[in-house]
């Protein structure tokens, strides 16, 4: 004899299929915060399980194992800012010294700001138990960035606006100070004297590159001032309605209050 259909599990359908749908963002964001805040090695898939509202085993249905779910998070995270920057290259109409400063703001309000900077810091803190990950992570984040830059520095050539100079080392002299505001703000910072405003440390950043990389009329002519919101804010705000739309919950990477305008995590 069949056991008669429980109506309630009919009606309950669709708002379980949506919640499953859901699951592996969830278990991302999850991981994220926990990965920030206790390191690789210290975060266990059972904390990101219970974190995220699922059993240990929901984990496993997403991810085969933590390196798995970390690796997702990079992806997530990191991905897609990187991909909007490289579109943004391609696309930009105005002058290369302004690109850059795009770029340089675009990083900041994107990744450097938010919590999805301490992912370099839990990199650089444990890529020696971990080589696996740090690979990874070099393989995802830091070439495709030192490309990015690259593409920039050729645009620059190639429109009279930047000297011709060998594009390594030149990103890593691009992106290095970057590394630092990162692990500034989500380390050095705890026991320093002096603080440091990102604002200006920015600002500070770009003139010395310009001085370095312009040439021709680039070199006496000053940034105009900007107008309106900068392009990676108009990004920033298409990724989080993407995400919204996409019923995933808020954007673990975007900026906390206070992070900003100059002031700490």
């Amino acid at each position: 004899m069949k056991t008669p259909a429980d109506p309630h599990k009919d009606a309950d359908a669709p708002r379980w299929s949506r919640r499953k749908a859901a699951r592996p963002q969830e278990l991302v964001a999850a991981a994220l915060e926990l990965f920030v805040e206790r390191g690789y090695a210290a975060t266990r898939l059972e904390d990101v399980a219970a974190a995220a509202g699922v059993s240990k085993g929901t984990v496993y249905l997403y991810f085969a194992n933590k390196e798995e779910l970390f690796k997702s998070v990079v992806r997530e995270n990191l991905g897609p800012a990187l991909a909007r920057g490289t579109d943004l290259v391609d696309s930009y109409e105005g002058s290369t010294p302004e690109l850059l400063r795009e770029l340089l703001r675009g990083w900041w309000g994107l990744i450097g700001a938010t919590p999805v900077a301490g992912l370099t810091k839990l990199i650089m803190a444990e890529s020696g138990n971990f080589p696996d990950i740090a690979r990874f992570y070099n393989e995802e984040v830091m070439v495709p960035g030192d490309e990015l830059f690259a593409r920039v520095l050729a645009r620059g050539v190639a429109r009279g606006e930047f000297r011709p100079i060998p594009s390594n080392p030149t990103t890593t002299l691009i992106c290095a100070p970057l590394v630092f505001l990162m692990l500034w703000q989500r380390a050095l910072r705890a026991t320093a004297q002096r603080d440091i405003d990102p604002e200006a440390f920015l600002d500070s950043l770009l003139e010395t590159l310009l001085f370095g990389l312009t040439t021709g009329a680039a070199r006496d002519r000053p940034l105009p001032p900007q107008t309106g919101p900068y392009v990676w804010e108009r990004i920033r705000d298409e990724m989080l309605a993407q995400r919204a739309a996409a019923g995933t919950g808020p954007d673990p990477s975007a900026p906390r209050a206070g992070t900003t305008e100059g002031s700490a995590e």
